[in-house]
This record gives structure tokens, C-alpha cells and sequence, in this order.
């Protein structure tokens, strides 16, 4: 009974597009695999990878020369590797980060059925790939995982303790929770992330929608509540479960995570201090504004056979005070000139106009009546157990 139960669930977790959207040939020159209809680039690798459960799947590694970080980035279920192209070439660009992205079995070129134990085997070959042939050690590793994807993201995160962070983009609780409320976790169920979010013990950023239609925004606001190392997340407001990548705040945000945890955990720790710091300094010197004020309103000095003396002392400690007040009005500018030229700056490529292809009506429709078939069966089976 569990077999079918999965087998339903997995009609359900699955859409590979079909037919994919690329083709995977060999250039006859150079003997290299590539992605067609989609052009060669120098610092883009194909590759082929087998899986520990026997398939055979398709990834793509993106080098960036400033890089110190390497994504792993782990899809949705209604895309391979051709929809994914461009923002995984975007993203490697704005990020400043390696990229490695895959397909899972039975996705674009790569061979088998998607299952959720393949995809399992499918994140542990990638990550095997990126610790032999490419050097990244698991510190420098940033796991990310859209939609279903936070599913085998979560698994591996769980189990590597020394991971640089994770990002979860429209994450799911759970395969039956995204049909279902249920309160507790059936054995038949399946990505089961609200058991496995507790064991990660890296920073952990959660992207999600307040109009996701297809998984609610609570699965990604009770992941983020049972995270280990919060984050700051970011709720984007009426966006839905395949446009996020569209707004702005989007890369921003993306980009200030990346940057903050690409620091030593004492780095980031001491730049909230000196935060903090010189917020209190600000206040500080609002303060002695106030009081420089109230000297002012003193009574005129006495006429005194001294008055020469105590004019120089008083002309010095005005001077010491309006250098104090300059320095402090310097600051605050840059600080403003900073604020200013972030605002101004363009957004990223019109937002990543070339990002992949949302799901469309009808993958939705076949999605509706999987979940009706699979709604159906589950109660039967929660009813055996409650």
C-alpha cells in the first residue's frame, strides 16, 4: 500500500516538461556536451553524472572568477535545465558565485524516474562532483532549494554540519502537508522538511510569496520559526509560487545574504556590534546638539579686566565643537550618499526578465487532479491510523 500511496504522491511532487525544453549534444570539435538550442559559453560545463540508484543524470557548473561561494541550486518540479539557463547564468553574474544546477532523474535529458529517493542520489552526485573535480569544500557551499527542491536541499543540509547556508525558495513542510493540514507526519508522506529544517545548524534564508497559490506562505513562516540560525526572511508581497525571481527585492535581498555569509561567523557577529555602535554614537551626538544649544541661550559675560582670556578659551572650545559637529555631519552624508545610490541603481537586467518560464494553466490543471486522486486516497489512509 506505501508503494502506491508514494507512487500517487510522486504524480503529484512531479511535472518534468515534456518534452524537455533542450537537447544534450556533443560538439564535434572539441568534444564537449552542450545544451541546445542554447550557446556556448567559456566558463559554462556540462555534465553527466552518474547517481548512486543508477541513473544517470544532467548538471551544469557556472565558474565566476570573484567567486568564493558555490550555489547548489536544486529546481522546482515544473522546469529542467533549458528554463533554467538564463537566471542560473544571471545569478552566477549578480551573485558573484559559482553555480551548480541539475535535473533531476527522469527531468530534461537525465535518465530513470523522478522519485523522492532519486532526487536524494540526484543532490548527493552533484555534491560529490563539486568536492572531486572542482575543489569546493563543504564550507563554501550555499544550498538552495525552490519549491519541491527544498526537499533533497534539506536532506543533504541536514546531514553536512559545516555548510556555508542554505535558501529555501517556496519551500514545502511537507508532500502531504501541501494538500492536507494534517498536524503530524505519516510514514507515507514524503520531503518530509519540517522534521529535518530542526537539524540544520548553518544560516538558513526563506523566500516565499503571500500569494502563493500552490504552496502556502505558512510553510515557509513555520520553517523559518523551527530554523536553528535565523535569517532575516523575505515575505514578498503578492507574489506567487513561480514569479519571485521578477521583483527587485528579490536579488537584493539575495545578494546581501551572500554577502553577509561569506563572512566568518566572529566577522558577522562584530559587524552588528559596530552597528550598533555607531547608532548609539549618532544618538550620542544628537544630544550634545541639544546641549550646544542651551550655551547658547546663557547670559552675555560680565565685562572683566580677563575678558581677552576667556574669549580665546571660549573661541578654542567652539572650534573643537564644530569640528566634532562636522565630523559627525561627514558621516551622516556618506551614510546618505550610500543609501542613495543603492536606491538609484537600476534593477538587476529588468529584474531577470530572461528568468525561467512560470507553470503554466495547464500543469496547474494536471496538478488539481493528481491532488483530488491523491486527497482521496490519503484520507482513507490517515483515517486507518488517527
Amino acid at each position: 500500500m506505501g508503494g502506491v500511496t508514494s507512487s500517487m504522491a510522486a504524480k503529484f511532487a512531479f511535472f518534468p516538461p515534456n518534452p524537455p525544453s533542450y537537447k544534450l549534444i556533443t560538439d564535434e570539435l572539441t568534444g564537449l556536451l552542450l545544451l541546445s538550442p542554447y550557446p556556448h559559453r567559456e566558463n559554462v560545463e556540462i555534465l553527466k553524472l552518474p547517481t548512486r540508484r543508477g541513473t544517470e543524470i544532467v548538471a551544469m557548473y557556472i565558474r565566476h572568477p570573484m567567486a568564493s561561494s558555490t550555489l547548489l541550486y536544486s529546481h522546482g518540479n515544473a522546469a529542467d535545465l533549458g528554463q533554467m539557463y538564463e537566471l542560473f547564468i544571471q545569478l552566477s553574474i549578480h551573485l558573484r558565485v559559482n553555480l551548480m544546477g541539475y535535473d533531476y532523474s527522469g527531468y530534461g535529458q537525465s535518465t530513470g524516474k523522478p522519485s523522492e529517493h532519486n532526487t536524494y542520489a540526484d543532490i548527493e552526485a552533484v555534491y560529490k562532483c563539486l568536492e572531486e573535480s572542482y575543489g569546493t569544500k563543504q564550507e563554501d557551499i550555499i544550498l538552495y532549494g525552490q519549491s519541491v527542491g527544498s526537499g533533497p536541499t534539506l536532506d543533504l543540509a541536514a546531514r553536512l554540519p559545516q555548510l556555508r547556508a542554505v535558501v529555501l525558495h517556496s519551500p514545502i513542510l511537507s508532500g502531504l502537508r501541501v494538500m492536507y493540514p494534517v498536524k503530524r507526519t505519516y510514514w507515507f508522506d514524503i520531503y518530509k522538511n519540517i522534521d529535518k529544517i530542526p537539524l540544520v545548524n548553518c544560516p538558513v534564508l526563506i523566500i516565499h510569496g503571500t500569494s502563493d497559490e500552490v504552496v502556502d506562505c505558512s510553510h515557509g513562516k513555520q520553517l523559518w520559526e523551527l530554523c536553528k540560525e535565523k535569517y532575516e526572511p523575505l515575505w514578498l508581497k503578492g507574489g506567487n509560487h513561480c514569479d519571485l525571481e521578477h521583483y527587485p527585492e528579490y536579488i537584493r535581498h539575495l545578494k546581501k545574504f551572500v554577502s553577509t555569509v561569506e563572512k566568518s561567523p566572529s566577522q558577522r557577529y562584530s559587524s552588528r556590534r559596530s552597528t550598533d555602535h555607531f547608532e548609539q554614537a549618532r544618538k550620542s551626538t544628537d544630544f550634545f546638539e541639544g546641549s550646544r544649544k542651551s550655551t547658547d541661550r546663557r547670559e552675555k559675560p560680565r565685562k572683566s579686566t580677563d575678558r581677552p582670556e576667556k574669549l580665546k578659551n571660549h573661541s578654542n572650545n567652539a572650534d573643537k565643537l564644530e569640528k566634532i559637529r562636522m565630523s559627525f555631519d561627514q558621516m551622516e552624508r556618506s551614510r546618505r550618499s550610500v543609501d542613495c545610490h543603492e536606491k538609484s541603481r537600476k534593477s538587476i537586467d529588468h529584474q531577470l526578465e530572461r528568468a525561467r518560464k512560470s507553470v503554466d494553466r495547464d500543469d496547474l490543471i494536471s496538478w488539481h487532479n493528481n491532488f483530488i486522486q491523491l486527497s482521496n486516497h490519503v484520507s482513507c489512509e490517515a483515517s486507518r491510523f488517527d
